[in-house]
């Protein structure tokens, strides 16, 4: 295979459309499109669909996706290598994120980068709030969230799937249309606060549960408190809690990885960082998947 293929392969299934993957790889859809076919007649085998709404995976191509992050991951496992080489990186990198995105994504990528650069020491902060990089409070953050303010380096890593959910018990022992019976699980924090229900199919029902993180929600959902609004990629796996709403991607649900710009120019703060970039996108597609 050619890993250019390879490369638009990926970008046309996280980012929705050849005209998107054509912006984000610096081409244009054209040679998008031309790439894949091209690809796809020397694997002898379709990729895609091609509908009206846009390309759809054939399952030939849902069984490449494995391979081709294995790929881009080699790739990017030996650039980080190659540059470390120049610069040897030492020293300590305190990082910050949500309790989800750090166990889900990062911890179980985190022992490949310390094996490759030994000298390096990880502190992890986990915690949804706003903590102040330029004190150094930490080095670098991953938020899920709206757009971080501009003072920051800021990177959209990916959108997150979103749906409401109850428990099979809850579903069962009320109405969920009636406001007397019923009533929304919120996630409020100081820095994003109460989760936004408004367009949501339940918004008539009243909040009478509000919890600070993703995951008490989830504990409060699976233990009949009633109707949360999860990200799918953890609530799908759940076999105690049922979708109660379509999959959906909205504002404020959004990985973003932030850096002070003071910090440019530190090696190791620069490779841990496309680390990360590179820990979120094998994952892309499960967190942006609304089928």
């Amino acid at each position: 295979m050619d890993w250019n293929d390879v490369q638009i392969f990926l970008a046309l299934i996280r980012e929705g459309s050849v005209r998107s993957a054509g912006k984000k790889l610096a081409i244009s859809h054209a040679t998008v499109a031309r790439r894949i076919e091209a690809f796809e007649k020397r694997l002898g085998v379709n990729l895609f669909n091609r509908l009206k709404t846009g390309y759809e995976l054939t399952k030939a191509g849902e069984e490449l996706i494995e391979a081709a992050e294995n790929v881009e991951s080699e790739l990017h496992s030996i650039q980080r290598k190659l540059v470390g080489q120049d610069k040897k990186l030492a020293g300590t990198i305190k990082v910050t994120a949500t309790e989800l995105v750090a166990s889900h994504f990062l911890i179980p990528e985190l022992s490949s980068f310390m094996a490759t650069y030994p000298h390096t020491k990880i502190k992890m902060i986990e915690t949804y709030q706003m903590l102040d990089l330029s004190r150094r409070e930490a080095d670098i953050a991953l938020r899920i969230g709206k757009k971080p303010p501009d003072n920051l380096i800021a990177r959209s890593l990916a959108a997150i799937s979103v749906a409401e959910y109850a428990s099979k018990s809850y579903i069962e022992n009320h109405d969920l249309d009636d406001p007397s019976s019923a009533s929304l699980i919120s996630r409020f924090s100081m820095d994003y606060g109460p989760t936004d229900y408004n367009n949501s199919q339940f918004k008539k029902l009243p909040v009478r549960g509000s919890f600070s993180t993703f995951r008490l929600q989830i504990e409060a959902a699976k233990h009949h408190v009633g109707i949360a609004k999860l990200p799918c990629f953890v609530a799908e796996k759940e076999p105690d809690l049922v979708r109660l709403s379509e999959k959906r991607l909205v504002e404020g649900y959004q990985i973003w990885l932030l850096r002070h710009p003071d910090t440019r120019a530190t090696s190791r703060l620069r490779v841990f960082s496309e680390f990360l970039v590179e820990a979120i996108n094998k994952h892309k597609y499960e967190l942006e998947n609304i089928d």
